[in-house]
């Protein structure tokens, strides 16, 4: 097949690329490589794929030197007149699109980035989806549109029409579009609500990742409603391998919307002691209260995804941190 995959230099898309290059199946990524958090990762992220930084030429296909069926392709999703000319020149078979803003916090302070990322950005991919035929599209949705719950298991088939971050609301804005464009034009959009993904290579905005920092540089760890926030911790291995069953498996339903987590929530202390552990340390904590925006607990009702493709997260919590310090050390040259 010839896959579209956006988001390729951040977090996820980059494992997705690593992943799918194991099979034939030729592989565009594409990715603005924007400056909302280190550059420098999102370049070597791009490195460890064979795409060289310096090679790069705005709109521009750029060939990888280590894995043969992947090109990269700088490019602003809001860029209408450069998608489209990429959707019609490679005449994709399956989009798989990850490129967003991302974070529940930085969206109350920059609220126009999330609106021209994630609602102006996803137009455009489902516009290219329609005029170019595009059979199936499988898109990153969030935990996050659950908002507040009283329910400890998230389902599904929950009402999510009260999110509590403007991040949340782009998202199930992108559901909603989604199932217009499957209703009025006839393909496939599958909606996957990641909870919590964790792993090498992670965004450095994200609890394991500042947790680290502070850890190596002996810092204070703020952490937020006293420890007790639970969080369904979602291994980066589990959610590639489910993603690409997504990709191989036949699905009828032409809306689809999925929980892809761990089915097995730990309290951030627990979490905590973890990364304790793995770095041989044990860090000074400063018990604060809750932040806007975010909410007690997140754990994935994953029944629907597991009878469709048999998906089974399998990475415990103790394996997943140490594999994640195990990178974070070697990545910078850490020795504690």
């Amino acid at each position: 097949m010839n896959i579209l995959i956006t988001g390729t230099a951040g977090f996820i898309g980059f494992h997705l690329v690593k992943y799918f290059s194991k099979y034939n199946d030729r592989l565009v990524g594409l990715d603005s490589i924007n400056d909302y958090y280190s550059v420098g990762l999102k370049q070597d992220r791009l490195g460890d794929c064979g795409i060289n930084a310096a090679s790069i030429e705005y709109g521009k296909l750029t060939k990888s030197s280590t894995l043969p069926n992947y090109s990269f392709i700088k490019l602003d999703l809001e860029d209408t007149e450069k998608l489209n000319e990429l959707f019609e020149t490679e005449k994709f078979d399956v989009v798989i699109h990850l490129a967003a803003q991302a974070g529940v916090r930085y969206s109350l302070e920059n609220p126009k980035s999330y609106i021209s990322s994630n609602i102006d950005g996803f137009i455009n991919i489902l516009e290219g989806c329609r005029n170019f035929k595009v059979p199936k599209l499988i898109y990153a949705s969030s935990s996050s549109v659950y908002g507040i719950s009283d329910k400890p298991l998230l389902s599904v088939t929950d009402t999510v029409d009260k999110p509590i971050s403007l991040y949340a609301a782009t998202k199930k804005a992108n559901e909603l579009m989604a199932y217009t464009y499957s209703h009025l034009y006839g393909f496939q959009t599958i909606g996957l609500r990641f909870f919590t993904v964790y792993g090498p290579w992670g965004r450095p905005d994200m609890a394991p990742f500042l947790f680290a920092d502070s850890i190596c540089n002996g810092k204070t760890i703020k952490v937020f409603n006293e420890g007790k926030m639970k969080r369904d911790f979602t291994f980066i291995n589990d959610i590639v391998v489910g993603i690409r069953k997504i990709n191989d498996v036949s699905l009828e339903e032409k809306y689809l919307i999925y929980n892809m987590g761990n089915n097995s929530p730990v309290k951030l202390n627990d979490f905590i002691v973890c990364l304790e552990k793995e770095f041989g340390v044990e860090v000074d904590k400063q018990l604060v209260g809750m932040q806007p925006g975010d909410v007690v607990e997140t754990w994935a009702d994953i029944k629907e995804l597991a009878d469709a493709i048999g998906y089974k997260p399998n990475t415990t919590i103790e394996n997943g941190v140490e594999q994640f310090v195990a990178w974070y050390k070697a990545y910078y040259n850490v020795s504690i």
